[in-house]
């Protein structure tokens, strides 16, 4: 898959499928391949194309500077490089303030938006969970015990009723080739830190779709629908028995979620 050189970014991205392009941007410490849960069947209905942001996967060089404005713009680019008057757009997490962002400074360029797990800004509490992250990190905290403790904010309380299931969530997270540096991941947490579009929301003309996990501990379902219900005509949806990473957790009923929607 071909990198291109866009915003001073050497930029990493995929295309699969046919159909009406749909733009998917990733959250904190997360590049295009978390979205292989959901990507075969998305792809046999649309034109996929994901990115790595600007600070991890295969987009260089890490050390970038980087803010969410940033990340939207090399979104922007990515779009007007391949040629596309509009996208459908989907972010998860961190990628759902850059998915409004570029809704809100760039709307010609959103057809539908669809907002998983996420919020207009981060909170406070978030705000020092993801600084501490950043402490373990540079610490020399060792990578097991950081997954651990990262994985225990994302998946639901079911999801560790199987031991299996978390320490194979850890290896495939310790073996992956491509990662994320402390410096690029205390790069993202400083530029959600810095982020706030809640006065901007009543401006985002796309119809938009909120997905939320009934079991989200980063952006649970009451702060989510309370802060984006600012989006005119949005629509919710809640997911049940899912919490933050609901592509991973719940893929096919997160796909049947975004095609309905799409429709």
């Amino acid at each position: 898959m071909p990198n291109v050189l866009l915003n001073g970014v050497d930029l990493y991205y995929e295309i699969h499928g046919k159909g009406d392009p749909l733009l998917l941007v990733a959250g904190l410490a997360s590049d295009s391949q978390s979205w292989l849960p959901i990507m075969d069947e998305l792809s046999r209905h649309y034109q996929v194309i994901t990115f790595d942001n600007r600070g991890v996967g295969r987009t260089k060089p890490q050390d970038a500077k980087t803010s969410i404005r940033l990340m939207t713009d090399d979104g922007v680019a990515l779009i007007k490089y391949l040629g596309l008057s509009s996208v459908h757009l989907l972010g998860h997490s961190m990628g759902g303030l850059i998915a409004l962002d570029l809704a809100i400074r760039y709307p010609q360029y959103v057809s539908k938006l669809i907002l998983a797990s996420t919020s207009a800004h981060n909170s406070a509490r978030n705000n020092a969970l993801f600084n501490d992250w950043v402490s373990y990190l540079e610490n020399g905290m060792k990578p097991e015990l950081w997954f651990r403790n990262f994985f225990y904010w994302i998946f639901t309380k079911h999801f560790f009723e199987d031991k299996g299931a978390l320490d194979n969530a850890v290896q495939l997270a310790i073996e992956y080739p491509y990662q994320q540096t402390a410096t690029a991941f205390k790069n993202q947490v400083h530029a959600l830190e810095a982020f706030n579009c809640q006065q901007e929301l009543s401006d985002i003309k796309s119809k938009t779709m909120v997905i939320c996990g009934k079991e989200d501990l980063l952006f649970s379902p009451e702060e989510s629908s309370g802060v984006l219900k600012a989006i005119p005509g949005a629509e919710f949806y809640f997911v049940d028995h899912a919490a933050h990473a609901i592509p991973l957790e719940k893929p096919k009923e997160f796909v049947n979620i975004v095609r309905l929607f799409l429709r």
